[in-house]
């Protein structure tokens, strides 16, 4: 295929791929339920942690369904119509698109459910294996934003171990993008001030 051919593919890739991403499921969730603008709310993310503060975890629930459904239909729609290459950048895209959405200001979420999203649709045992580190770092200091940095930065191992290389990267890029959305949850986490799962958080940070 000629080389300009790829690169267009890969730019079409990207933009539907952020296109996607951008849609803030939580902050129209909320509103629908009459909640108001979630990004008033505790941290002021539109994330699915910032959506459990308001009580609703139903609300939470689809919220982080739908945040993690659009990078891994984001990854799955490209790799059908344009191939693999396309998948991974195209599943990159929908994570910035998430965290920075053009509807929004670019202020968006952190990218924690879309990141898992992407990476089960990339490669279901690395996004398996993220989603099993994510419930035992819960399950053991009840807290969101570690146990979401723990399984980022084991997310590079587990794609490269399930995947390859290729995947590896998309993944280590991820993480690193994570880790520079949750700085603010890195510096409250060394304080020993980082709120448990379930404790409703006032003020916006």
């Amino acid at each position: 295929m000629d080389a300009r051919c790829i690169v267009f593919e890969l730019i079409f890739a990207a933009i539907g791929g952020y296109g996607l991403g951008s849609i803030p499921f939580g902050l129209v969730l909320t509103r629908a339920a009459g909640l108001g603008d979630i990004r008033a709310i505790g941290s002021g993310n539109i994330g699915a942690t910032n959506v459990l503060r308001t009580g609703r975890k139903g609300l939470a629930l689809a919220t982080l369904l739908l945040d993690g459904g659009k990078g891994a239909i984001a990854a799955i729609a490209a790799l059908l119509l344009l191939g693999p290459d396309a998948m991974l950048v195209a599943g990159f895209a929908a994570v910035l698109g998430h965290n920075f959405p053009v509807w929004l200001g670019f202020k968006g979420g952190k990218g924690v459910a879309t990141t898992l999203g992407t990476l089960m649709a990339c490669s279901w045992p690395a996004g398996v294996a993220c989603c099993v580190t994510w419930l035992v770092v819960a399950g053991l200091f009840r807290i969101s934003s570690l146990s979401a940095l723990v399984a980022l930065a084991a997310s590079p191992l587990y794609a490269w171990y399930f995947a390859g290389p290729e995947t590896a990267v998309m993944a280590a890029g991820l993480a690193v993008l994570g880790f520079i959305r949750h700085h603010a949850n890195i510096k409250r986490l060394l304080k020993g001030e980082e709120p448990r799962i379930g404790k409703k958080k006032t003020g916006a940070v």
